[in-house]
This record gives C-alpha cells, sequence and structure tokens, in this order.
C-alpha cells in the first residue's frame, strides 16, 4: 500500500482562503498551492486506499487520476445555478462501484471542508429508474431495511441523511410503515470526523473501520440495483 500519513495543514488554510477569494485569477496565482496542499495528498489518499478497498468489496473503485478518477472536479457547473463562483471549496473523493458511471451510483464517500468533514455510504441522486427500483425495494421487503439501517453496527457509526419528498410518490401507498424511507429521494449514511484525523496516518484505518460499519446500507441498495457488492 503506497504510503500516506495525511493531508497537510495547508489543505484547510487553503480551502479557506479559496473561500475567500473564489476567483479565477486568485485561483491561478495559488495553482501551485491548490495542488501541494489539495491535488498531491488526495490523489495520494486514493492510492494508498486501493488495497484496503477490497476488504470492503472488491466492486468499489480507488482510481488516483487528476482526471475521471475518484476525486472530484474542483471546478464547478455553474450553468444551471445562480451561484456563479467557479470554484468548490471542498474536497470530495467518491469510491464508486464499477457498475457506475457517475457520482449517482452507489459507493462511499469522503468530503473535507473546514468545519465539515464526514463520509457518506450512499447513492446520492440517483436517476428516476434506480430511485424507483430502491423505492420498490423498501417497500417489498422492508425488514431488509430495517436490518440494513436500525442494526446495532450501523447506528454505531452512520446516521441517515440527504432530501425526502413532502408527499409520497406515485405509486406507493401513504400508509406504509416505512412511507418516510421510501419518500427519500437521496439514501446516505453520513459519519463525521474530527478535524485532526484529516492530518494523521491514522486516516485511513479510521475510514476503513466506518465505511465497513456501513456496508449494511451498500449491500441493500447494490441488491436492489441488481449489481454485486
Amino acid at each position: 500500500m503506497p504510503e500516506f500519513s495525511g493531508f497537510p495543514k495547508q489543505t484547510m488554510v487553503f480551502l479557506k482562503d479559496l473561500a475567500a477569494n473564489n476567483n479565477r485569477e486568485w485561483f491561478q496565482t495559488n495553482k501551485t498551492r491548490y495542488e501541494a496542499a489539495i491535488l498531491e495528498p488526495a490523489l495520494g489518499l486514493i492510492a494508498a486506499m486501493q488495497k484496503p478497498l477490497e476488504s470492503i468489496s472488491p466492486h468499489l473503485l480507488a482510481v488516483p487520476k487528476k482526471v475521471g478518477g475518484s476525486l472530484m472536479r474542483i471546478y464547478k457547473d455553474t450553468r444551471f445555478s445562480k451561484e456563479k463562483t467557479p470554484y468548490k471549496t471542498n474536497i470530495g473523493i467518491h469510491f464508486r462501484h464499477e457498475m457506475g458511471k457517475d457520482v449517482h451510483a452507489p459507493g462511499c464517500y469522503l468530503h473535507i471542508e473546514p468545519d465539515d468533514i464526514f463520509l457518506g455510504v450512499e447513492i446520492w441522486h440517483p436517476d428516476k429508474e434506480p430511485l424507483a427500483i430502491i423505492r420498490e425495494a423498501i417497500a417489498d421487503d422492508p425488514t431488509a431495511w430495517k436490518k440494513a439501517v436500525r442494526s446495532k453496527q450501523f447506528l454505531s457509526e452512520w446516521t441517515l441523511s440527504g432530501d425526502s419528498l413532502k408527499r409520497p410518490p406515485a405509486g406507493f401507498d401513504a400508509d406504509h410503515p416505512l412511507i418516510d424511507e421510501i419518500k427519500r429521494k437521496d439514501f446516505i449514511g453520513v459519519a463525521h470526523l474530527e478535524p485532526e484525523m484529516i492530518h494523521s496516518a491514522k486516516l485511513i484505518p479510521e475510514i476503513v473501520s466506518r465505511f465497513k460499519k456501513g456496508t449494511g446500507l451498500m449491500t441493500f441498495l447494490c441488491r436492489a440495483l441488481d449489481v454485486p457488492f
């Protein structure tokens, strides 16, 4: 496993500076800082996660590439947003399922932002068809869903999060005992990390330990979508 000793202290400094100077001129002037504080250590973590990730699932990918890998782009897509600042002020790393093509696939996630550091086991904003399939799986097998997200192992680290509909989706019984779960638009378990953890060599063992305790949700989502986990 490639050596990874944690993100440098400058990681958070850079993210805070970027939030205060979110424009192209500042970013270009500070490009070498970005590479040293964000890009290089993030790719190092991803490379170091390849072998440990296999112990969680052989179907999750850790791809240490600048573009098209597990590291999410720092450049924002502002085409349909009122908020036009060009850069994300966080690090996003998505270890997605080999069958998925983007962040809307099942996967495990690491989010690093000043004052907001967390892990995710999830499927975020799934497309219409997989969303309907997951909802049907919850409705058809409430016991399996409750086992996935209400076990002692899951609840010891994870909290369900994400957006939900205000009303039951079409075709589902409003009186179903799990209707609040069926109304979800995201299926995400979130576990927060202590800020200092990202600067430690213990970060990877901590990530792996937490992800393993979230495999119940990942297994349910993958089984619903008929992909291996």
